[in-house]
Parts: structure tokens; C-alpha cells; sequence
């Protein structure tokens, strides 16, 4: 037998007890549940098992589920997740708001559901454990009509394009915010902020990653108070007497090592805490643990595990944990395990980050997990759709070398449960527009089974088939053509050594003619772009670029080249810093009433070559973009060299049925039409005057 065969059965037996099944595990309380909730729209539930569980995240452990009966009769399995709830404030620190998050309680289970359909549901909640099965009672919800378009999806009637599920078209106008974190230029407040501004000038889409290791979101990584992922030098060593691993301090008196989480601690300020910890030392006398302004000693005996615990209390405006050192008394060597910090009083871990024996794939981060919710919910809020980016690709990659191997089964199966989890947390939102496994994989990877088996998983347990992608460090044919990702996707930069370096329009063409020959019928998108170095940093040439010259061409290019998207830029820490976003206004207004579905791309051409021509028409419209051969990046910024204006140029184009059309001019830098008049077409070939372009350009020829 196959390892995917035997993965099937393995993974769909762990659920189930072994042999038969025994008693039945304690009952699973389900509600409060409201009277009725909008199409599309969250419906949470609160799930209470009357058991706990050592590892609540492993669904061979526990699986909790909602059975919901539709109106229309259908029955549908969507899974449940524990997570940590927490309290938010945002308060100023170095002069920017940081969202202060506090954990509530010690954990609870949720399930979040979106109806689709309008009239009753009926739901139960279903435990599933090493024990066997129980449910809760029924509750009923009645489902009423919204302003909601539903959840994102191939088009039915061209599939190259995007639409929602009551069809209403979809083009996505957006860029990258991958990393938002505490650390970084972008945190959860400041991502916020950006929706904001996303929404006021017109964009609707955002790439995210959740995958980023310890400096930003990252929903499976290896988070960890003692190392980071770019430091090869790591203090966690075996434990020197039993199975599991340590930390280890080894040197002279007062050789130390700091407690330094990913995440910035968050305490109460007026609150009694414990900090326990156990020890054992060869050499030296104890350790002396320091934490803010609180100082303790904790002597030894030498060669025997010993347990500290020592009390402090925060300040009135004290919000945040304090440097957090343990030194050595005296020469030689202590090993460190058990770190945790918790109110005196009983709560949550605040110190997780120190658990050196947690797993890395099958642990979600619970921090990280409610900054995502947040995250999520900014989507909702500003009408924002989100493509995020989930598996931590080097906790995957090399397991995924050989497909008849035992690490890339376990590769499929730690990547399922993974996925269930985003499924059942993030899953009902219809701002999550994608899931992206990963950023960037090597394309030379044998990924296709493990595509097809992880989705055909998500088939089973994503009642809403979200939209799957992924992306590779080289454009990948193969991915593009692969019938288990839904959305093709390549990324490119215009880099000094590229050909394509000093033209960013021609760029665009080129990325498009790539993914539309290996993505013909399938909604395709550049999911980074931007103007880098040689080694792939922020170039300073899109510093100087101050009016935002190849960001405006490279959005409009995208536009009329292809894609089902515009493309979608990387530095967006200087988008941000530039007020680039007022580029999104003028293409979306542009889009705002037309699709470009069933439409085909354009033949157009025009009397003067300085000008190039794209964009799509049918037999009874067209809609175009020209723009001019000198206004690319280069030629304005680099070199100082303004396009001249072309003026009388004439715009010819064959196909479209005889009659009489609108023909609408825009400032493409506006986003206004300026000039509209019409024409009678009666010949083969539509010919219409061009207004004087310097610049760029674009029209719509429609039959009224």
C-alpha cells in the first residue's frame, strides 16, 4: 500500500477510537445562540466540553465540529478550534499606538459559521475522542438576507476572472502587507490605519503573510524566549538526566542569559505574579533571576533538581514584563526547564514563549492567532479580502523532497490539521479571499501530491472552498497548471541585472503572456512586485521615486495585461511612507462599473508608434489603456527625461459589431472622465482620435 493510502486511513482513523469504541466521552455544551443572523454573516458559538485535553489543537487527540442542518435540507461538517481569548487596549509607546493584549481565562473552544443559505438552521456540536462520540442539544438560528456578495470564487461564466457568490465581478486592487508584528514598521493599530486608507482610495485587496517565523505573524513557527530564528547560536540542549530538552547557562559567576519572547509580555499593571522555574547546577552555587526592577537568589544543590518561585507586583501604570535575566552564582553550569509566569492568582501562560519541549508544527501560536482575528475582522470592516499566506515554509520544505517518504506523509498531515484550524477560526469570514500555502517554496520540489492531498482535505472541511494558491521562488509552469491550486501566481521584481529592469510596463506584458499561456482558464495574479536591488532590498530608486511613476504604470499595465488582479507590491512600508495609496483611486474608479469577463484581449492599435495599447473588447465594447513608450520609470526618474506629449495620434480597432458607441476618455491620474462623445461605426476597423497624451491614458468604447 502507498504512504498517501495509508495517510488516508491513518488520518481519517485518528479521530476514532481504536477497536470499539467505550463510553462516551462527557457532553459538549453548545450556545448562547442570537435569534438570527445575516446571510454571509459570523455566527460564534461557544462550545463547552466537559472534559479538558492535553493537546486541544490535535484533532486525533479532540475534535470538536458543528452539524449543521440547512434549510434547503443539505447537511454540512464544519470543524471548531480552541483558543485563547484576550482583552486589547492600544496605548502609545515610542510615540506610535501598540495594541496591548491581555489573556482572559485559560482557553475556550468557538465555532464560527457563516450561513449561506436564508431560512432555519438547526446546529449540534460533536466531540470526537480516543473515547468515542458525543453531542450536544440542537439550537436554531434563522438566517435573514444581507447586503453581503458572499465569498470569492472562480467565475462561472469566465474563469479567468474573480466574482463573488452572487456573482457580482471582482478585481482585485491591492499589495502586500505580509509582516505585522510588534516589531516591525507595521503593527495590528497601524494595520488598521492602512485598511482605512486601502478603503478610502478604492483598493479591496491585501496578500498577508502568517507564516513569517518570530519577527511577525506566524501562526505555526518556532517562537522561542531564548533564540531567534536568524541566530544559529541556541542555549536549549538535552536535559542531562532524562528525555526532553533544557536551557543551559555554563561559565563564570554572573554569566547570564535573557528571557527574551518574540512577543513583548504583557502584565496588569497593580497585579501579583509568580515566576517558578526548576534548576540544577554543577559548580556554581544557584541563580540570580532579575525581572525589572525585582531581584532574587535561588541557591543550589548540586546535582539535584530544585524549584523556584518568587512573587512580584506591577506597578499602577506598569503594562509590559521587564527585562528578564537569570545569571549564574558562581562558575559552572546550571540547566533550566519549566519557565512560567503566571498572576499569582491563577490565569493563563504569559511565559509559553519559554516551553523549550513545545512541538514547532501542530502548536498555534494563541497570541499571534488573535492578532490574525483582528486582522480578519479589519478586512471585514473596510471591505478588504485577504490572501493569506499560512505554512511556515521551512518547517515543510525539506520534508517534501520525496513523495513516498514518512516526512512527507507527516508533512500532509501536520499541513491538514493546520489548515482545519484556519478553516474553523478564520474560515467564515468572506475577507479571507485565499488560503496560500506557502511563500515562495522551492519550485523544484515534488509538491504535487501534497497540493492535491491537502486539498483534497480542505474539499471535505471547507464548506466555503476557499480559493487555493501558492507561490515559488521562480515562476513555476507546473503550479500554474496544477488543477488543485485554483489561482495561478508568480512573483517579479525589476531588478538592475533584469532585462526588463528599465521598463516596468513591459515587465507587466511579460509576467501576463507567462501566466496566461500556463493559466489560460484560471484567475492569475503577480503577488509581489517592485522596483529591488540586485540582492532583492528596497532599491533607492524607488525612494527618489517620490510620485510613485512605476507604482501608477505597473497597477494600470496589470490592469489591461492579463491578470485578474492588479499587481500587487512588496515595499509596502514605503508605500505607506510615500502616501502611495492614492495611485489605487483613479483604477478604481475606472473599474468600478464594468467586467472584464467574457471579453477577449485587445487588437488595438494606433497611428503613432510612442504609443502602446492594452486592454479587452468584445463585438459591443472595449476598454483600453495607452500609454506612452517614454513615460516609463526610467526615462523620468532615473534619467530626468519627461515623455514628450504625442498629440493627433488615432486609435483603430477591428472587431467590434457596427452601430453607434460612447466612447469615453480618462485621466488615468485623476481617475475622471474628461471628454466623452460618440461615434458611428459602420466599417471594418472603429477609428477614433486620440486626445494628447503625455503620459497615459485610457478609454471605454461601449454601445449605449
Amino acid at each position: 500500500m502507498r504512504y498517501g493510502m495509508i495517510l488516508a486511513h491513518v488520518f481519517a482513523g485518528c479521530l476514532a477510537a481504536s477497536g470499539s469504541l467505550l463510553a462516551a466521552p462527557g457532553p459538549v455544551a453548545i450556545g448562547p445562540c442570537p435569534a438570527h443572523v445575516g446571510k454571509y454573516e459570523r455566527l460564534e458559538l461557544a462550545l463547552t466540553p466537559e472534559q479538558t485535553y492535553d493537546n486541544p489543537f490535535d484533532p486525533c487527540e479532540v475534535a470538536i465540529d458543528l452539524l449543521v442542518e440547512c434549510p434547503s435540507g443539505r447537511s454540512l461538517v464544519l470543524p471548531a478550534f480552541f483558543g485563547q481569548d484576550y482583552e486589547r487596549r492600544d496605548l502609545h509607546r515610542d510615540g506610535k499606538p501598540v495594541a496591548w493584549c491581555y489573556p482572559v481565562g485559560s482557553g475556550t473552544w468557538k465555532a464560527r459559521f457563516a450561513p449561506t443559505e436564508t431560512g432555519t438552521y438547526t446546529i449540534r456540536a460533536r466531540l470526537t475522542d480516543r473515547e468515542g462520540l458525543s453531542q450536544s442539544q440542537a439550537i436554531r438560528v434563522e438566517c435573514v438576507p444581507s447586503a453581503s456578495k458572499g465569498f470569492l470564487r472562480t467565475g462561472r461564466q469566465d474563469p479567468k476572472f474573480l466574482e463573488f457568490t452572487e456573482g457580482d465581478p471582482f478585481f482585485a486592487i491591492g499589495q502586500n502587507l505580509a509582516f505585522i508584528g510588534e516589531s516591525q514598521y507595521v503593527n495590528v493599530p497601524k494595520a488598521e490605519a492602512i485598511f482605512a486608507e486601502l478603503e478610502h482610495n478604492g483598493a479591496n485587496f491585501l496578500r498577508l503573510w502568517t507564516c513569517c517565523q518570530d519577527w511577525a505573524i506566524a501562526i505555526e513557527a518556532h517562537k522561542s524566549a531564548w533564540t531567534r530564528s536568524w541566530n544559529r547560536q541556541s542555549p536549549v540542549v538535552p536535559l542531562p538526566d532524562t528525555e526532553g530538552k533544557c536551557v543551559q547557562l555554563k561559565g563564570p559567576d554572573g554569566g547570564s542569559i535573557e528571557v527574551s519572547p518574540s512577543h513583548r509580555v504583557a502584565l496588569r499593571p497593580d497585579t501579583r505574579y509568580t515566576l517558578r522555574g526548576r534548576f540544577r547546577t554543577d559548580g556554581a552555587g544557584g541563580l540570580r533571576i532579575q525581572v525589572g526592577r525585582h531581584d532574587w537568589q535561588a541557591s543550589a544543590n548540586a546535582g539535584t533538581w530544585q524549584t523556584f518561585a518568587e512573587e512580584f507586583s506591577t506597578g499602577p501604570g506598569e503594562y509590559w514584563l521587564g527585562r528578564t535575566t537569570i545569571a549564574l552564582s558562581g562558575e559552572g553550569t546550571a540547566w533550566l526547564t519549566d519557565l512560567s509566569l503566571k498572576e499569582s492568582a491563577g490565569g493563563a501562560e504569559l511565559l509559553w514563549e519559554a516551553d523549550v519541549n513545545r512541538p514547532v508544527r501542530g502548536y498555534y501560536n494563541p497570541l499571534d492567532c488573535f492578532m490574525l482575528d483582528q486582522v480578519v475582522q479589519a478586512g471585514e470592516r473596510h471591505g478588504i479580502y485577504l490572501m493569506l499566506c499560512l505554512l511556515t515554509r521551512d518547517l515543510y520544505m525539506n520534508a517534501l523532497s520525496e513523495p513516498n517518504s514518512a516526512p512527507y506523509d507527516q508533512a500532509i498531515i501536520d499541513a491538514r490539521k493546520l489548515m482545519r484550524y484556519a478553516v474553523a477560526r478564520w474560515g467564515y469570514s468572506t475577507s479571507v479571499a485565499a488560503w496560500e500555502y506557502f511563500n515562495e517554496i522551492d519550485p523544484g520540489k515534488p509538491t504535487d501530491r501534497f497540493y492535491q492531498e491537502v486539498g483534497d482535505y480542505l474539499d471535505e472541511i471547507d464548506i466555503y472552498r476557499h480559493l487555493r494558491t501558492t507561490s515559488t521562488w521562480h515562476p513555476s509552469a507546473r503550479d500554474c497548471h496544477l488543477a488543485a491550486l485554483d489561482v495561478a501566481q508568480l512573483h517579479h521584481y525589476l531588478r538592475p541585472g533584469g532585462a526588463d529592469f528599465r521598463d516596468e510596463v513591459q515587465a507587466i506584458i511579460d509576467r501576463a503572456a507567462f501566466l496566461r499561456e500556463h493559466a489560460p482558464n484560471k484567475p492569475a495574479l503577480i503577488g509581489e512586485f517592485g522596483l529591488a536591488t540586485d540582492k532583492w532590498g528596497l532599491s533607492e530608486h524607488m525612494k527618489q521615486d517620490r510620485e510613485g511613476v512605476h507604482f501608477h504604470n505597473a497597477l494600470w499595465a496589470s490592469a489591461f495585461a492579463g491578470p485578474s488582479g492588479a499587481a500587487m507590491f512588496w515595499w509596502w512600508e514605503q508605500l505607506d511612507l510615500q502616501d502611495a495609496y492614492r495611485h489605487y483611486r483613479p483604477l478604481a474608479a475606472y473599474l468600478r462599473d464594468i467586467s472584464f469577463e467574457g471579453l477577449r484581449a485587445t487588437g488595438a492599435t494606433t497611428s503613432d508608434e510612442r504609443l502602446r495599447v492594452l486592454g479587452y473588447q468584445g463585438t459591443d465594447r472595449a476598454y483600453l489603456w495607452l500609454s506612452s513608450r517614454n513615460a516609463i520609470w526610467w526615462n523620468i526618474v532615473a534619467a530626468g527625461q519627461p515623455p514628450q506629449e504625442v498629440t493627433d495620434a488615432a486609435l483603430r480597432i477591428e472587431g467590434l459589431s457596427p452601430g453607434e458607441y460612447t466612447v469615453q476618455w480618462w485621466d488615468t491620474g485623476r481617475g475622471i472622465c474628461f471628454q466623452t462623445h460618440r461615434i458611428r461605426h459602420d466599417q471594418t476597423r472603429l477609428s477614433v482620435t486620440v486626445p494628447p497624451v503625455r503620459s497615459d491614458i485610457a478609454c471605454k468604447i461601449v454601445r449605449p
